[in-house]
């Protein structure tokens, strides 16, 4: 691709319907972890019988209009979440690795389903906390997978703008709950909210059996003259592969299949016999911890994971609505939907940002700002002042989408080499829920125990400087790169190691 050859030139010459239809289908998943990361935020009041509720049901009247809870109790129904978001993040690494990214996927929308049933129809805490906890299961599993198949789907020039598809999907799942928060947020029609993501846990597994399995994965562990195939079907059956079958490193020239032939006897999602010839070793998460060859990229992304929790961006996705109201108490949940609406604009705005400048000044970026509007707006928490508060907290989701948002869920395939990445994209988003659980757990506590006003985003304006200043330090450029070695450099590689 010419240097100069503009952006949507590119997109259109190579993104096919199919692969449309695939990257649309597969982002449900991403979706799902921002819908239920934030389906309690605006109906918090009415669902914990806060605020009284004598709205008309929506659903059978046997289930009650409210959910007696305290603040501690809701931070639990809250947190637990990502407790199975945990276990679903160390569980899918090897998971997609052995047994395919596509059969984890339809996994975890097993997972979305269930958990949403249980959801939708608590009736007490100890239900609402499971139904939490195995959607959390199916989210966890999704956010590792999802960005290791789009960046071994994507055309190799628009990695980076395709693999902000992971973060702009969340971000549709958080306007998605919000905008229905916002109108749903009485009776117990807050209950509707919750069924929604069971509806699309349902669609997103009828419409997986349309859509193949990652032909890298296909190469390395079954058959690469199928692989190719699946690859040419993505890329439009008079594309040019060789390049990306090439760097592969398996030979999937050989035996080579008719296109005929392949559409009959290789349906979308059908996996080959296995091929022991074609599969390549996988890392477990273990060996990658141990392993003095992939600790660089494992702190690395470690790092950008928690610097992308610990800033404090889901203290706006949680409990926004709550901690904005005691300010602005008529407009805290409309904002909330600007919010969100922006925070998906922004972040598709950026998308081809990290293509251009690159990932770490893009990361860096992102830090700055997020730091920066942090101290402002506990500032303006403090001191009363709606109008810095509003821009404040406007400006925070834009600093996010910058670069902190999209770029640390396509690191882990720029790092370490493929047999790594399952593990790597594991671990790193285990450290991501961590953080996630650390935050919707404590945030309340910590800005209570503060004195409240918003003096919190204190300590999360320390985390920026301090992630800010060892992503600097620590973290390569991979823009451009075309290996592990150029990534990292032998010698810079062995100087961190040792």
């Amino acid at each position: 691709m010419p240097r100069d050859e503009p952006l949507y030139k590119s997109l259109i010459r190579d993104t096919t319907a199919y692969f449309a239809y695939v990257l649309l289908v597969i982002i449900l998943g991403p979706f799902q972890f921002g819908y239920h990361l934030a389906e309690l935020n605006a109906p918090q009041d009415v669902l914990t019988c806060k605020k009284e509720n004598l709205q008309e049901s929506a659903l059978p009247s046997s289930l009650p209009h409210c959910i007696p809870m305290n603040t501690v109790q809701f931070s639990v129904v809250t947190s637990i979440f990502t407790l199975g978001g945990l276990l679903g993040a160390l569980s899918a690494g090897l998971s997609c690795n052995k047994y395919g990214r596509l059969l984890t996927m339809r996994m975890t929308t097993a997972s979305f389903i269930v958990g949403s049933i249980l959801e939708t129809f608590s009736t007490n805490i100890p239900v609402m906390c499971f139904g939490r906890f195995v959607s959390g299961l199916g989210c966890g599993a999704a956010i590792v997978v999802v960005p290791i198949y789009i960046a071994e789907v994507a055309p190799p020039k628009e990695k980076g703008l395709f693999g902000a598809f992971t973060q702009i999907a969340i971000n549709l799942g958080i306007l998605a709950t919000q905008l229905l928060g916002y109108f749903l947020s009485k009776g117990n029609k807050w209950r509707i909210i919750l069924a929604v993501a069971g509806g699309t846990g349902l669609i997103q597994l009828i419409c997986l059996f349309l859509v193949p399995e990652s032909p890298k994965w296909l190469a390395e562990h079954r058959s690469p003259q199928h692989a190719r195939q699946v690859l040419r079907k993505i890329r439009g059956h008079q594309a040019n592969v060789d390049s990306e079958v090439k760097a592969w490193n398996i030979d999937a020239t050989s035996e080579d299949i008719s296109e005929e032939e392949t559409l009959l006897s290789a349906p979308p999602g059908s996996h080959p016999t296995p091929n022991p010839k074609a599969a390549a070793a996988s890392i477990g998460i273990w060996d990658a911890l141990i392993k003095p060859a992939y600790r660089p990229a494992i702190i690395a992304v470690i790092a950008v994971m928690l610097a992308q929790q610990l800033t404090g961006v889901n203290s706006i996705v949680m409990y926004s609505v709550s901690l904005l109201s005691t300010l602005i108490p008529t407009r805290a949940a409309l904002l909330i939907v600007f919010v969100s609406l922006l925070n998906v604009v922004a972040t598709a705005a950026f998308a081809p940002l990290s293509d251009k400048i690159g990932r770490k000044t893009s990361m860096l970026l992102s830090i700055a700002g997020m730091g920066t509007c942090s101290v402002l707006l506990a500032l303006s928490l403090m001191f009363g002042i709606k109008v810095l508060a509003a821009v404040a907290t406007l400006a925070f989701v834009a600093s996010f989408a910058v670069g902190l948002g999209p770029v640390p869920f396509i690191l882990a395939n720029e790092l370490v080499g493929p047999e790594a990445v399952g593990a790597t994209q594991s671990t790193g988003l285990a450290a991501n829920w961590i953080a996630t659980f650390i935050v919707s757990q404590f945030f309340p506590i910590v800005d209570k125990a503060l004195g409240g006003h918003g003096k919190v985003y204190f300590v999360f304006a320390g985390f920026a400087l301090v992630f800010g200043a060892f992503i600097a330090y620590w973290v390569p450029e991979t823009k451009g790169k075309s290996g592990i070695e150029e990534v990292w450099g032998k010698r810079e590689a062995r100087e961190r190691v040792e």
